[in-house]
């Protein structure tokens, strides 16, 4: 039943990938969980599916931070004290001019001093458009690969001062409001939102966004 349900979870197209959950030294399900890999399902499967879910309450919130950011909570309690430090996000360069930069698929941030520019980002993983045509999931997913780039260059969330968010779709702009107020709910920052038509097919929200790194507080 797991393995029909990743299985599942993995063929949607909105879908990169799934977290399997496993006890701390124990190999004994990495077998079962390949199996995963080795079958798929047909349409007559997934319709079948898809009926039993439409009669499932919906999970209220969102899930899945306790894998993203610290404290990493497991079922035996938080994971950081399993590992000494968990790499960046992205890998940065530097440039001769001072600046460093950092890649995160097509998209670019580049650091000076203590600023951030972050260059339009979209929900493409790959070949990809994470979120499918969820605006909101595609925005949080956006968020995400934003705040992985400023962690790789030094910088946090909170540390935005400016946000410009292109949207395909002009109907989809009270969902990308919500989706905004949620994700930088305390930060002052300054944010514009307009309509655009995005270059990726299938993405349906971009975001620039501009960063000041806060020095530490002696």
């Amino acid at each position: 039943m797991a393995n029909v349900a990743c299985r599942y979870v993995l063929e949607e197209p909105a879908v990169g990938g799934v977290i399997i959950g496993a006890h701390l030294g124990q190999t004994d399900h990495i077998q079962n969980n390949l199996r995963v890999f080795q079958f798929s399902l047909d349409e007559l499967s997934r319709s079948k599916i898809r009926d039993v879910l439409a009669r499932l309450n919906p999970i209220p919130g969102d899930c899945g931070d306790e894998y993203r950011r610290p404290p990493f909570l497991t079922a035996s309690g938080d994971l950081s004290h399993h590992v000494e430090s968990f790499p960046l996000p992205y890998e940065s360069r530097d440039s001769e001019d001072g600046r460093t930069v950092v890649l995160s698929g097509k998209g670019r941030a580049v650091r000076r001093d203590d600023h951030i520019t972050i260059s339009a980002t979209d929900a493409a993983y790959g070949n990809r458009v994470i979120g499918g045509q969820d605006v909101a999931a595609q925005f949080h997913f956006v968020v995400d690969k934003i705040e992985g780039a400023l962690n790789s260059l030094g910088g946090r969330l909170e540390d935005i001062v400016c946000t410009n968010v292109h949207i395909r779709e002009a109907a989809d702009v009270e969902a990308v409001a919500r989706a905004h107020m949620e994700r930088f709910c305390g930060i002052q920052l300054a944010n514009t939102m307009t309509r655009a038509k995005l270059e990726k097919e299938g993405s349906l929200v971009e975001i620039q966004a501009e960063a000041v790194v806060k020095k530490p507080e002696r």
